[in-house]
C-alpha cells in the first residue's frame, strides 16, 4: 500500500461525519448522508445494485448517527450507524478515492 493511503489522523464528529488526514497531507473530509448511502458493504452495495436506497430503510431513524467508528487493522474504519448498522468498513484507500473524485 502506497503512503498517500495511509491515514494519520481520524476525526469522527458523530453527527456531522468523518476527516481523515493522509500522510502526505491530503485532508478528506465527509458527510454521515454520503458515508451512508456509499457503504462498502455486501448488504448495502446488493440493495444499490437493485436499485434500491441502503438508507433509510423501514424503521430507520429520523436522524442518522455515528454510534462508534474503531480501526480495522491499519487500512480502515468500522463505523457503526445508529440504525444498528455495523458491517461496513471503510477502507482509508477508498475514502481518498471518494474525496479525490470530488
Amino acid at each position: 500500500m502506497e503512503d498517500r493511503y495511509d491515514a494519520v489522523d481520524v476525526v469522527v464528529e458523530r453527527s456531522r461525519g468523518l476527516t481523515v488526514t493522509f500522510a502526505d497531507g491530503h485532508t478528506a473530509e465527509f458527510d454521515l448522508m454520503r458515508l451512508r448511502l456509499s457503504c462498502p458493504c455486501a448488504t448495502c452495495r446488493t440493495l444499490r445494485e437493485r436499485g434500491e436506497e441502503a438508507w433509510p430503510r423501514h424503521g430507520s431513524p429520523v436522524r442518522l448517527e455515528i454510534t462508534t467508528a474503531e480501526l480495522h487493522g491499519a487500512w480502515g474504519l468500522n463505523i457503526t450507524w445508529n440504525d444498528g448498522h455495523n458491517t461496513g468498513i471503510y477502507p482509508f484507500e477508498l475514502l481518498r478515492h471518494w474525496s479525490e473524485q470530488r
